[in-house]
């Protein structure tokens, strides 16, 4: 359950009728004062679902922009545009570029969270010979004994919207198709497979590994080995997932009718998007949209509460930005209705001290790794091993980013089990399957019981449960 229970409808720049967003007319003669020299950011802008694409095209055009993509199916566009009071010329609860305020706000990245986007703390790579005695996050969800009773089904895909999967990886090659991969990182979904292709960055691959890897040779196995493995690149060479990557990312698995997805990012360049501001308001109605579309369609997205370490409903301030934070106010896209937040835990099985938590924000919690609870020798590093493409082909990585694929390849054990589950049945099997994991005595910023409360949610996830 997020802590956001209500729908938002812009009020700036659009009529409203009968409780449905109007776009309002258009001229179609082009502005006579538009940019053509300077850099073009991408935007969201926000239309009544349906909008004829003709009225869109005029609309962009006539306020100096042009289409990039289109979702009509949520009223959805993303434009380009060179004019830098674009988004002030289309209505700025209609339109919003998450590049161009980063660009604009001319950030490090150390100061907008360069660590916590991608949330990934640490990367190690791993040794020699059998790996199956360093998985020790499988044996905590019972993955092993999982396996030999159902492994997955062919027939359920998992679509990672990640930095992309190497589909040359042994351990991936069986699981990924390519027909259900595109990259999406410019707000328009692109097939070729050099466009969903990692590039500089192996968070997606490691992703993917935990989720659906094989590789008998080398004793690696994942949650759901035999489910497919979608690659949908949402993430930029420069590391930022923006609005428009999401949109076409959530749109991309509705329509290619994947079971579950695995979100372990958050949206820049948040953290927090409220629904009240200006400029946010466009880009939390469009992802709230894109995810609300997959949602219906079938997709259960599964997504990392992420590492700042916070009480997640009681956070009165955006780490990013300089901006309050209130009950209007999501993480994208892990505080949306209907989206399973994850949060992580170490070896020892209690909360990593990274993870962000809270009350009613969290669904449930999985192994993510913590360098401070150590496995015994032999047993592997404290963070999560998996499938890697730089420094070696297996590697360690923690984060919330590594606890939401174990809660996703259980989601995927569900998928195949209870084929054509609908994701909130599939919700509250994940849930209920789950171990209950109590707050304890000794940490007073846990609150509530054992299979409800701020740290684990409803428990960590338990891949056997799952499947028997």
């Amino acid at each position: 359950m997020s802590r956001l229970r209500r729908w938002f409808v812009p009020a700036l720049g659009l009529a409203v009728t009968a409780g449905v967003l109007v776009a309002p007319a258009a001229s179609a003669a082009p502005a006579p004062s538009c940019d053509t020299t300077s850099a073009p950011y991408t935007y969201v802008v926000l239309y009544k679902p349906g909008q004829p694409v003709g009225q869109v095209d005029s609309e962009l055009k006539a306020k100096c922009g042009a289409k990039v993509a289109y979702y009509p199916e949520i009223g959805v566009a993303v434009a380009s545009s060179r004019n830098a009071d674009f988004a002030q010329r289309i209505g700025v609860n209609r339109a919003y570029s998450g590049g161009k305020d980063v660009a604009g706000a001319a950030a490090s990245r150390a100061s907008i969270g360069a660590v916590g986007r991608l949330e990934e703390t640490t990367s190690t790579p791993a040794g020699e010979g059998d790996l199956s005695a360093e998985q020790w996050d499988m044996r905590a969800i019972k993955a092993p004994e999982a396996n030999k009773v159902n492994p997955g089904s062919r027939s359920v895909t998992v679509g990672v919207l990640d930095s992309g999967i190497d589909a040359k990886h042994p351990a991936l090659a069986a699981a990924v198709d390519p027909k259900a991969s595109a990259g999406c990182v410019t707000g328009a979904a692109d097939p070729a497979p050099g466009a969903w292709a990692p590039t500089n960055s192996d968070h997606g691959t490691h992703v993917a590994g935990t989720i659906a890897g094989k590789d008998t040779a080398r004793g690696f196995t994942g949650i759901a080995p035999g489910v497919r493995l979608a690659s949908v690149k949402v993430v930029s060479d420069g590391g930022y997932i923006f609005p428009e990557s999401a949109v076409c990312g959530f749109m991309w698995a509705a329509q290619h009718k994947f079971a579950v997805t695995n979100n372990s990012y958050y949206i820049d360049p948040g953290m927090f998007y409220c629904a009240k501001e200006p400029g946010d308001a466009a880009a939390f109605e469009a992802v709230r949209r894109a995810v609300s579309f997959a949602t219906g369609r079938g997709v259960l997205s599964v997504a990392a509460a992420g590492n700042a370490g916070f009480d997640i409903p009681k956070q009165t301030t955006d780490p990013n930005r300089p901006h309050k934070v209130d009950g209007s106010c999501a993480i994208l896209p892990g505080g949306l209705d209907g989206v399973v937040t994850v949060s992580s835990v170490g070896y020892a099985g209690t909360k990593a001290s990274y993870s962000n938590f809270g009350r009613h924000a969290v669904e449930v919690t999985a192994p993510g790794g913590d360098g401070a609870q150590l496995p015994p020798p032999g047993q592997g590093a404290g963070c999560p091993l998996s499938t890697t493409v730089f420094g070696g082909p297996y590697g360690t990585k923690c984060g919330t980013s590594m606890a939401s694929p174990h809660a996703a390849g259980v989601a995927a054990l569900l998928a195949s089990r209870y084929a054509g589950a609908p994701p909130a049945v599939l919700t509250r099997l994940l849930e209920a399957g789950s171990d209950a994991v109590p707050c304890g005595s000794d940490v007073p910023t846990c609150s509530g019981p054992d299979r409800d409360n701020s740290y684990y949610g409803h428990g960590r996830v338990n891949a056997l449960h799952a499947v028997k």
